[in-house]
């Protein structure tokens, strides 16, 4: 039996941690931590950490990953700054009681066109940081991204089969994957990616110009995905990451009106099932 848990990036909703905690709540949603009052959550201080805490709390808000964005860099930079990165999201982690913490898998670089000459260099890369991270008993998700080096299907389960850790699993991110052209997504590559999947963004896209829409409006095949994983029996989190007024290099946002339309067309798809 399947069990799906909603949550959504409540940046996505607004800057204030506050009034994105309302509306969670209003709409029966855990969190996916990105930024608190504007602030990115391994720039936010200790203080500012036990106030997320306390204001989670005092809401009934379950937060269920760090939303970092580790791995957004080039991939000749030293390893060295994300390694810090990650530690400090180690402390984050253990306040907010969270173990999930989401990265990307660097950005080639500039000019380059042959992603696939760097996934070796980016599979080394996500290697130590998933040691790391199972030393210190955190699990990372790698979300798919568009000019990322783990854009593709095929990319990103080259990297997690190579890595093959059960403390680095992919996360299904529909509308970037379309975003980067793929068709017919969870047809052809279903198969390929569920042994390795344990995440879910929702959101989706259209594939004749990238513009980003609302689950099961686009080419992303939401509603296919949602029924293998209900055949799977999958008991995880489908995380709303609408990005429905805008979206940029690190981030997104809807507002409440468009969370509030995202959910609402998430919920219509889990009816259909």
């Amino acid at each position: 039996m399947a069990h799906f848990t909603l949550s959504a990036f409540g940046d996505e909703i607004a800057d204030d941690f506050e009034e994105q905690l309302k509306l969670l709540k209003e709409l029966e949603l855990g969190l996916d931590i990105r930024k608190a009052w504007g602030i990115h959550i391994q720039k936010l201080t200790d203080v500012q950490i036990q106030q997320v805490k306390q204001l989670c709390a005092d809401y009934g808000i379950k937060v269920h990953c760090l939303g970092s964005w580790i791995g957004k860099t080039p991939i000749t930079d030293p390893l060295d700054a994300e390694i810090a990165n990650l530690e400090r999201l180690f402390v984050v982690g253990e306040m907010l009681d969270v173990r999930d913490i989401r990265l990307f898998s660097f950005y080639p670089p500039e000019g380059a066109t042959a992603y696939d000459d760097y996934v070796q260099e980016a599979t080394a890369r996500l290697q130590t940081l998933t040691e790391k991270a199972a030393q210190a008993g955190f699990q990372l998700l790698l979300e798919n991204e568009k000019h990322i080096v783990g854009d593709t299907p095929e990319r990103c389960h080259k990297i997690a089969s190579t890595i093959n850790h059960p403390n680095l699993r992919l996360i299904w991110d529909p509308a970037n994957y379309v975003q980067v052209g793929v068709m017919h997504q969870v047809e052809r590559y279903w198969d390929l990616l569920n042994p390795y999947t344990t995440y879910i963004h929702i959101k989706d896209a259209f594939l004749n110009d990238g513009a980003v829409c609302a689950a099961g409006e686009g080419d992303g095949q939401v509603i296919n995905l949602l029924s293998r994983l209900k055949a799977k029996g999958y008991e995880g989190i489908l995380s709303l990451e609408p990005h429905l007024v805008e979206f940029g290099r690190n981030s997104g946002f809807s507002g409440p009106d468009g969370m509030i339309y995202a959910t609402k067309a998430l919920h219509s798809l889990l009816e259909q099932l």
